[in-house]
């Protein structure tokens, strides 16, 4: 395991191991971790058998587990529970209950699900899994090594590349919220455009990307979008950004380059965010933000330290409000007291 993760071994190398855990409830045969500070109680009186801490951890009293030292503990981690499957392994070819059009360009590494569809002329890229029960319409181009989890639907058209993963009732290429006012009834407007997903995206559960109203809508290589996410048509969310669940991105809205959005933040259609952005869960954006690097908090959104200053007097407006009155009272009476 340290020649897996580049760490260095304290204590003993012999140590068994057979499942991973949370530190506050390893147990024999667990490794664990320890990342945050606010942990370090556990690791003295843990009970797994190995421990994944920093270089720069500095024991206090004595610990039992084995350690492994690295220099990124987190990063560490990853690699480590890459190797401890936790989801059912897809049965390997194409399932005779999956429904298939002939028209369909399947690679034979690829692998289909019961009672999966694909509709006529897409096509499936080598190593690519389509769990049961997904729909993947016409025309539809799906990469290499993807993984497509029950329930997803891809409509009509559009792209997904390589190393791409979508969980399950995820919605790719819905219509967008196109619709005209006509005499007082709204017409819908043809979503004539379609989603593209570049490399190494991953969509999170029940999450959905709308199809542009024309071009693309685009999520660009290594974006990571949670839960119950929402992407409007036409939106572009650039390389190695990540969004968190129950956010909301209106039309038309262009997304930078390793950007950060907390949960349930809601950015306006038609703006524009920088690269490197950072906002803060439950902000709201109405106007483009185009300093790189900005740190972003609030309804509607200040800048990160302004929001706190202002919250740290708002939090206090009831016992302000009642020390003006006090204040107006004793003026009012100094004003009113005869000479």
């Amino acid at each position: 395991i340290a020649n897996l993760i580049g760490g260095a071994v304290e204590g003993n190398p012999s140590a068994l191991v057979t499942h991973p855990s949370k530190i506050e409830e390893g147990s024999k045969g667990s490794i664990t971790f320890l990342s945050n500070p606010k942990y370090e109680h556990y690791v003295y009186s843990t009970l797994a058998s190995v421990v994944i801490v920093s270089d720069s951890f500095n024991p206090t009293k004595p610990v039992n587990p084995t350690l492994i030292r690295v220099k990124d503990v987190y990063g560490s981690l990853g690699m480590l529970l890459n190797h401890f499957n936790h989801s059912e392994v897809l049965q390997k070819g194409i399932s005779d209950l999956a429904q298939i059009d002939p028209a369909c360009l399947i690679d034979e590494s690829a692998s289909v699900g019961h009672y999966a569809v694909i509709m006529k002329e897409s096509e499936i890229g080598a190593g690519s899994r389509i769990y049961p029960h997904s729909f993947i319409g016409s025309n539809v181009k799906i990469g290499k090594d993807c993984t497509i989890y029950p329930g997803v639907t891809i409509y009509n058209d559009c792209i997904i590349g390589d190393g791409c993963i979508i969980h399950a009732n995820a919605v790719i290429g819905s219509d967008g919220f196109g619709f005209s006012k006509h005499q007082n009834a709204y017409v819908k407007i043809q979503q004539v455009g379609n989603a593209v997903l570049h490399s190494n995206v991953e969509i999170g559960a029940g999450t959905v990307i709308d199809r542009a109203t024309m071009g693309s809508t685009i999520i660009e290589e290594g974006v990571k979008l949670d839960n119950l996410i929402q992407i409007a048509h036409n939106v572009r969310i650039g390389k190695n950004s990540a969004i968190a669940a129950q956010s909301g991105i209106a039309g038309s809205t262009k997304i930078g380059e390793n950007v950060i959005l907390g949960g349930q933040v809601g950015l306006a259609g038609h703006i524009e965010i920088a690269d490197n952005v950072t906002i803060q869960a439950k902000s709201g954006l109405a106007s483009s933000e185009k300093r790189k690097g900005a740190k972003l908090y609030g309804y509607p959104a200040l800048d990160y330290g302004n929001y706190l200053k202002a919250y740290a007097v708002f939090k206090r407006l009831p016992e302000l409000l009642a020390r003006i009155a006090e204040l107006e009272k004793k003026l009012n009476e100094k004003e009113n007291k005869p000479d």
